[in-house]
């Protein structure tokens, strides 16, 4: 069903193809953008393409709606490159400040390099409509909460079961454009000293509240006009990424497990933090496991690392040793992080949060039997839903009276029947929850 890119495409040609990819196929955006950007001539058309493809999947339900009601006939599924291209035409009408004449006449000029000349009056027809009664539209479409918000229903249902009067603050960061937060790395560099070569550079920032090593920029910008980025200074991460590290305090010459490790920001921050004797960082993926070691590469950094399914024990932990302390960054919905990752919202189905519940419960009951008596665990999300986070750890600590949750207020966040949450949003973070779970000798 995908179209091969030509040596001529343009930045909403491009976004079709990957757009379609996406609706059509149930890839994610992550897999297929960065391999069809190379197809494009500059960088000026490489950023209007990556802002077309996820400004789409923002807004998809909304836009979904409004072209409902345009078309209300749907088209067949070989035509769903014309489907893409529509939701390209109306995103530009509604969220762009391209002018509406030119925003139709861009758009009706895909359709002809899809060679579906067929389609050009079809969509010059909805896109001149829609200039014509678009606050009329929206204003029809927006009654309904899960287009007004851009959310599927099914996932705005459990915003408000969870979160009562958190939930349209939620749903609202989640389509905000999240900023560039960055991970100075203190064995190069001080936080103060790196705000000064970002001065230097022209790049306006500012330190990241509750972190030791948090930077914000002002605007992102690529990595290589970081100073210093080569070298290994530092990196781009998210603040409350940069908390999980900060909450496990690991002690000299520990022993420490990375469970689900790629690509590796955790793993770089705690080799950068703190001065373990071991550290194992495992992943299942093979190629996550080339990204992770790219990392650590990067950074100068040296950890062993394995592929391997962090649940099956005989895999990977041989020689039995225990570990004083484990991070486990939970397999999750990811429900925390779709500012950054819009397509969450259209490629995650609730069956898959059913089974990710039973993963995650599987891995921290295994990972505990390699946990020291007297270590620590953190487990780790970037979801806001209760039954992966503190109903998760209310269920483990049912079944293992050794275990203890520390209670510990933090000045960020929400406290949690146990644990922690930060919510998608607050202090520029996005959404993760943390329990520091201890374990106690047998009495």
């Amino acid at each position: 069903m995908s179209v091969k890119l030509s040596p001529q495409t343009d930045a909403r040609y491009v976004a079709t193809i990957v757009l379609q990819q996406i609706l059509a196929e149930q890839r994610t955006l992550s897999e297929c953008l960065e391999p069809a950007l190379i197809s494009l001539p500059n960088a000026r058309e490489r950023a209007l393409a990556q802002a077309l493809c996820y400004g789409v999947m923002r807004w998809l339900p909304r836009l979904q709606a409004v072209l409902s009601k345009l078309m209300p006939k749907p088209l067949k599924t070989k035509d769903f490159d014309v489907y893409a291209v529509l939701l390209i035409g109306i995103y530009q009408h509604l969220y762009l400040r391209t002018p509406a004449h030119a925003a139709t006449a861009a758009t009706v000029n895909i359709v002809k390099m899809l060679d579906k000349n067929w389609a050009s009056g079809l969509v010059n027809a909805i896109l001149r409509n829609l200039g014509r009664k678009q606050a009329e539209l929206e204003a029809e479409v927006d009654q309904k909460e899960s287009a007004r918000f851009a959310h599927p229903a099914w996932l705005l249902n459990k915003l408000q079961k969870d979160w009562g009067k958190h939930w349209q603050a939620i749903a609202e960061a989640n389509n905000l454009h999240p900023p560039m937060n960055l991970r100075v790395n203190l064995r190069k560099c001080s936080r103060e000293a790196y705000l000064q070569l970002l001065t230097e550079a022209g790049l306006a920032a500012q330190a990241l509240a509750f972190t030791r090593a948090g930077v914000q920029l002002e605007q992102a910008v690529d990595v290589q006009r970081l100073p210093h980025f080569d070298e290994g200074w530092v990196s781009v991460q998210d603040g409350a990424a940069q908390l999980a590290v900060e909450l496990l305090d690991v002690p000299a010459g520990a022993r420490v497990l990375d469970a689900c490790a790629a690509p590796g920001g955790k793993t770089a921050h705690l080799l950068e933090t703190y001065d373990p004797a071991y550290l194992l960082a495992l992943d299942n993926q093979p190629d996550r496991v080339n990204r992770l070691r790219g990392t650590l590469e990067r950074l100068q950094l040296t950890a062993e690392t394995r592929c391997a399914d962090a649940s099956q024990l005989s895999h990977w932990w041989w020689d039995a040793k225990p570990f004083d302390r484990i991070l486990l960054d939970a397999p999750c919905s990811a429900s925390g992080v779709i500012r950054r990752h819009p397509d969450i919202k259209y490629v995650r189905q609730p069956k898959e949060v059913a089974l990710l519940v039973t993963q995650q419960a599987l891995l921290l009951n295994k990972l505990w039997e390699t946990l020291a008596p007297e270590g620590q665990l953190l487990y780790v999300t970037c979801s806001v839903f209760a039954e992966e986070n503190h109903l998760q750890i209310q269920r483990f600590l049912a079944q293992h009276p050794e275990a203890e949750v520390s209670n510990t207020v933090m000045p960020w966040g929400h406290s949690m029947p146990v644990g922690w949450q930060v919510l998608p949003g607050e202090q520029g973070f996005d959404g993760f929850y943390y329990a520091l779970i201890h374990k106690h000798p047998p009495r």
